[in-house]
């Protein structure tokens, strides 16, 4: 896969939050008539694109019969020991930087805390979190299998 986009309501909170998690702009542009900017982190690439006129995201995480795109995911495994952990570094970083710059940052919203789940012959560890926009990110990490 070459990319993942996402549509966003303020392309700079959401450039911040997303380094964060680790990723970095490699390229900013425009298309058409609005910024956009290419990311790479966590063994990906996102594309963010900020939308003049936004309109709320609907609730792809709480919302059960929601149809259509629902989350990006990364693998952790590499990464972290345990979701726990990296979840807490996670929302200490956040929250502060939140009070720090309201303007800029927002505490984290966790949708799942970590927790194990089977999956074919594989035990995962899972958490989910909110982006900035409110979008749906899931985390995992292989326990076994």
């Amino acid at each position: 896969m070459h990319h993942a986009s996402i549509r966003t309501a303020n392309i700079h909170r959401a450039i911040a939050f997303y380094e964060q998690l680790g990723f970095s702009v490699c390229d900013r542009f425009t298309t058409g008539y609005t910024l956009a900017c290419w990311m790479e982190g966590l063994n990906g690439r996102i594309e963010l694109i900020q939308i003049p006129e936004p309109h709320p995201a609907p609730d792809a995480f709480g919302d059960e019969h929601y149809v259509g795109y629902y989350h990006l995911s990364f693998d952790l495994t590499e990464a972290t020991t345990d979701l726990l952990s990296w979840l807490s570094s996670l929302k200490e970083k956040l929250d502060e930087r939140a009070r720090e710059q309201p303007d800029q940052f927002q505490a984290l919203k966790v949708l799942l805390e970590p927790t194990q789940q089977m999956i074919g012959d594989r035990v995962y560890e899972v958490a989910f979190i909110a982006d900035a926009d409110g979008l749906p990110l899931e985390f995992i990490r292989v326990l076994s299998g």
